[in-house]
């Protein structure tokens, strides 16, 4: 069986700083520590985290004396609580939502009314919307589009959307203002991992994508390598495999989002490897134990 990795799979620029960020609070620093929701949407990095004593809350009501900003960012309102809280903050926003944010307030400042492509719900979403004066416009596609808007309007897209989107929006938007304005703000590592993903998909038989359930790139590499007509299977952990997905398979692809650690993604392959490899143990019956077998096995 042979087994390809989508180039570009893993942590991305703006989760490694953060989990780096956390982790050198960890070692470095007396007190207690929690980041302001999950730091990254993966449950294998929070649960990492809670290892080394860094908590997931949802908010600080003088129970932490550090606290660590998610890779998202949080909305401007929570970062002025947290201020007035007096606690030490370590941001470890990504630098590149950071940037959104940026824009937004800008845009908003300019009397564009914002107009952001994304998952209302998304943390990402509603850091940087709040920061257009919590007025922004949220669509999350671009059939979701109101049927008016103001005479300048202002575009931008949560990080992990996909060119596409972007594109088709921009495209709707054009008649229905006098000016707009476009900032891609899409981060180009995701736009990269989509498109080899994609390719990936198109030349195995079965495609495997790793990575958090609430994570929104991981879900856009599932549905990418769907609309490439691919049978593909969306796991968090490597105990998630299932052995009838790899009979009578030659070639498996795998992808990982961009807050999927390394170790996780070298366990996937290694597991599959036994799966498809009859001198270490082949395939049984039960389907948990078999991925169970084969990987003590190996």
């Amino acid at each position: 069986m042979d087994i390809e990795i989508a180039r570009g799979s893993g942590f991305c620029f703006g989760v490694r700083r953060a989990v780096n960020l956390a982790m050198h609070a960890a070692a470095g620093m007396d007190g207690r520590i929690v980041t302001l929701g999950p730091l990254v949407h993966n449950p294998l990095v929070v649960e990492m985290l809670e290892a080394k004593g860094i908590r997931a809350v949802e908010e600080v009501s003088g129970d932490a004396d550090v606290v660590i900003i998610r890779a998202h960012g949080v909305p401007f309102t929570h970062l002025e609580s947290l201020r007035r809280q007096r606690v030490e903050i370590i941001d470890a926003t990504c630098p590149f939502v950071k940037r959104s944010q940026r824009y937004a307030k800008a845009l908003q400042d300019e009397g564009y009314q914002v107009v952001i492509l994304g998952d209302r719900e998304h943390p990402e979403v509603r850091a940087v919307g709040s920061y257009a004066g919590g007025r922004a416009v949220v669509v999350e596609s671009p059939d979701d589009l109101p049927d008016t808007f103001g005479p300048k309007v202002g575009v931008l897209a949560q990080t992990t959307q996909s060119e596409e989107a972007f594109l088709r929006l921009v495209h709707r938007i054009v008649p229905k203002a006098r000016v707009v304005k476009v900032i891609n703000t899409i981060c180009r590592s995701t736009a990269a991992r989509l498109a080899e993903t994609e390719r990936l998909a198109r030349r195995v038989q079965i495609m495997i994508v790793v990575g958090g359930r609430k994570s929104h790139n991981t879900l856009e590499l599932v549905r990418v390598c769907r609309l490439a007509g691919i049978e593909t299977h969306h796991v968090e952990r490597v105990e998630e495999l299932q052995v009838s997905w790899f009979r009578a398979r030659v070639n498996v692809g795998i992808s990982a989002g961009a807050s999927t650690p390394d170790w996780v993604i070298d366990g996937v392959a290694e597991a599959i490897h036994a799966i498809g490899n009859p001198a270490r143990g082949g395939w049984c019956g039960n389907q948990a134990d078999d991925v169970h077998r084969v990987l003590n096995n190996s």
